[in-house]
């Protein structure tokens, strides 16, 4: 078991550490939105290094899910917040 995964994986949650100071401010809904894409993508990758560095098949498949989740919300905030013009259904 090389040392490199979990090397990058901390560094990887140093920056979400980082990620949750700027959410904690979250200056607009989108910033808001873009932090939880951040957790999405960097908690895929995380859980893929720490499969990478022994930790099993199933740190896989919860990747996986996260990465699902993260996309349908962006793809769901996307929706919610785009108002074309002329569409008031809302």
């Amino acid at each position: 078991m090389s040392p490199l995964p979990m090397a990058v994986a901390l560094f990887l949650l140093a920056n979400l550490v980082l990620a949750m100071v700027v959410a904690a401010r979250g200056l607009t809904p989108a910033d808001r939105m873009l932090t939880a894409l951040l957790f999405g993508t960097t908690g895929t990758a995380v859980l893929v290094l720490l499969a990478a560095a022994g930790g099993g098949g199933a740190l896989i498949d919860v990747a996986l899910v996260l990465a699902l989740l993260a996309a349908i919300g962006g793809i769901t905030f996307a929706k919610r917040a785009w108002h074309a013009p002329g569409d008031d259904h809302d």
